[in-house]
């Protein structure tokens, strides 16, 4: 095949890959078989690796790939990405239209489900897909444009497009992927995201589009920003033809004249929640006709043309037939409440956690009881209270000893979570390994849940130094592995022995130890002898632990298995002194910051580990000493501190900015 032929072929793959993609991941409605489309992919590979000069970036290879970005490019929003006036009776939405019928003459309004997401622009010229941006605080947000393009519906390219068009949409995360995810998460021991919105902004902001493009993650958009080459009239008429160049639109958008019409709209809507397959959090109720917008205007933070209307949070009775208790990768003992099957925000619940004992005599919750639930951010299920005891009812109390392995459970002072003592219980051995392979731990890629779990079933492994005796052999004899895929994580594990010091002590597993405590016991002692040599008094004087903490490390590693499981892995080649990783800019050098709340897209984890990355250091509590707060929403009394205390308080923009 000659460069031509190979054009020539290149281009029909690309068309027909394109056609197929839209038919699959925006009508749902696919025309080939998956086998089909990866065979057409695997031949434009193959074009594409023999004559590189073929490659475009609206290529459909270019999906998912790239390297790993080290920071966010600041972008600057020509046109504000606002945010809407929440709304939260039918009585406030009479107001609005009442409002907008006294300034226009005979007003019609696009109503819409409010996709429960991150709102992120897309820009293309010439039809190509030039860069996708976060909203951040609607005048400067950040160029996430590689992963961006793993997300399938989004077209790279457009055909019979404007000049120039950039359009507004919500990136999330669908509820099938997010309960895959969690479960995920929890299996390897980590803090799993709280809801599908938080998980969408979470995955958007990875630094490697790999992982992006993992998560599976959706968009629908909602609004033209600016667009040269065209005109509107009215919104549903730019979404009608953001529809027809291949865009994902929002769902459903139904214009409205009267206000009897609109609350229908929104009741509609409202009692359709559970056939969606994403989670929405209000009903969205627009000003129809652009010209009529223009002279009803904005605020300096809302249109006026426009409002969100807000679903209550729904709360429904159910019986607690059952009690379950989990027993966790540390040990902790969880009582999980069973209950007849309730539909809440759209979904099927009949679990719940209980937290503790004490949670449950707080609320004196009982089998048989009647209680209520509801969903904490629409997504997490929570027992309220019990509205009435079953006739007969005793109060509920935790085993006395572990439901897995029989030991003696304990609750230490000062907590209210009670334990299984036993480091070798069956329930947290493929949890502990789950979590030391990790990707925040030692990273051992394609090393997951599943694949753990059948090496500890098949007794290949029973602690963590065991797969670094893995050979290819053994796991090719396994179901799961084949030649390549097991010589793939003998290198993986091999790998491994160079993450370093603080992702080994984060994988040990140390109670009330993070990574970001690891990194301090690191910093302070330097080596692993001379942290196994450090006293209780040691660790404490570290700046940002405690006396807990401290007992949490000394206690641990004083262990006889802890100590045996750390020289069996020093025998086995893995680091035990430490390397200090940073960005070789320390313009944070000297300043401290305190977070406090949820940040728009980063996890708590990551904003430490950005401001450490120039130097900064990240206290738990506000003082005189501190420099700065970072808040995010629902921060607490933290900020009200810092606010008394004069400490200046940035926004996660803010942040990002200063990093830039």
């Amino acid at each position: 095949m000659d460069i031509l032929q190979a054009r020539k072929r290149a281009e029909e793959l690309t068309e027909l890959l394109d056609k197929y993609t839209y038919q699959y991941y925006v009508l749902d409605d696919p025309e080939v078989s998956d086998y089909e489309f990866d065979m057409l992919m695997q031949e434009l590979k193959a074009i594409e690796a023999e004559f590189p000069e073929l490659v475009s970036p609206s290529s459909p290879t270019q999906r998912v790939g790239g390297m790993a970005s080290g920071k966010f490019a600041k972008v600057e929003h020509t046109v504000q990405m606002a945010s809407l006036q929440d709304v939260f009776s039918l009585e406030q939405v009479d107001a609005f239209t009442e409002r907008c019928a006294e300034q226009l003459t005979a007003p019609e309004y696009s109503v819409e489900p409010k996709i429960d997401g991150l709102s992120v622009s897309l820009e293309y010229t010439d039809g190509v897909l030039t860069r996708g941006s976060t909203r951040g605080d609607g005048f400067v947000g950040e160029d996430v444009t590689a992963n961006i393009r793993t997300i399938r519906s989004i077209p790279l390219k457009l055909k019979d497009a404007p000049e120039f068009l950039e359009v507004r949409g919500e990136v999330y995360m669908p509820r099938a992927s997010f309960f895959e995810l969690v479960e995920q998460q929890e299996l390897e021991g980590e803090q799993p995201f709280k809801n599908p919105r938080n998980a969408a902004a979470g995955s958007l902001r990875q630094k490697d589009p790999k992982i992006t493009a993992s998560r599976k993650l959706d968009m629908f958009i909602f609004n033209v920003q600016q667009v040269r080459g065209r005109d509107f009239a009215s919104h549903t008429e730019s979404l009608d033809y953001l529809r027809s160049l291949g865009f994902k639109t929002v769902p459903t958008y139904k214009k409205c004249t009267r206000t009897d019409e609109i609350r229908a709209e929104i009741e509609r809507i409202g009692s359709e929640r559970a056939e969606f397959s994403f989670d929405i959090d209000g009903v969205v109720i627009k000003v129809n006709d652009l010209a009529q917008r223009d002279l009803m205007g904005a605020t300096a933070k809302t249109p006026k043309w426009a409002v969100a209307y807000k679903y209550p949070p729904e709360e429904k009775e159910t019986v607690l037939r059952d009690i379950e208790v989990n027993v966790g990768r540390t040990g902790a003992i969880t009582p999980v409440a069973v209950f007849d099957s309730i539909i809440l925000a759209g979904t099927a619940v009949s679990r719940a956690v209980l937290h503790n004992q004490d949670f449950i005599d707080e609320k004196d919750i009982r089998i048989g009881d009647t209680i209520v639930v509801r969903k904490a951010g629409e997504i997490i299920p929570e027992v309220l209270r019990s509205v009435a005891h079953a006739e007969s009812s005793v109060p509920f109390r935790l085993p006395a000893v572990c439901p897995v392995c029989g030991t003696p459970s304990v609750r230490e002072d000062g907590e209210s979570v009670l334990r299984c003592p036993n480091v070798e219980c069956p329930a947290q051995l493929l949890k502990n390994l789950i979590h030391y392979a990790s990707k925040e731990a030692m990273n051992i890629d394609g090393l997951g849940p599943a694949n753990m779990k059948l090496l500890t079933e098949t007794g290949l492994v029973k602690s963590p130094a065991d797969l670094y005796s893995l050979e290819k052999e053994q796991l090719v004899a396994l179901d799961r592995f084949a030649e390549k895929s097991a010589e793939n994580l003998v290198a993986a594990i091999a790998a491994s022995k160079a993450a370093g010091l603080d992702r080994l002590i984060h994988a040990l597993g140390i109670r009330n130890i993070g990574r970001r405590a690891a990194v301090l016991l690191c910093e302070r002692f330097g080596c692993m002898d001379s942290l196994l040599a450090a006293g209780k008094d040691d660790v404490a004087a570290i700046d940002g632990f405690g006396e807990i903490m401290a007992e949490s490390v000394v206690t641990a590693l004083g262990e006889p298995h802890m100590r045996d499981l750390i020289a069996k892995l020093k025998a086995a080649g893995v680091e035990m002194t430490y390397t200090k990783q940073t960005s070789g800019d320390d313009r944070f050098a000297g300043l401290t910051f305190v977070l406090t709340g949820t940040l728009p897209t980063m996890k708590r984890d990551e904003a430490k580990a950005l401001i450490e990355s120039f130097g900064g250091k990240v206290s738990g509590s506000v003082s005189k000493k501190t420099n700065y707060v970072v808040a995010g929403e629902d921060a607490g009394s933290k900020l009200t501190k810092a606010q008394e205390l004069g400490i200046a308080v940035l926004s996660e923009a803010e942040l990002l900015e200063k990093t830039q």
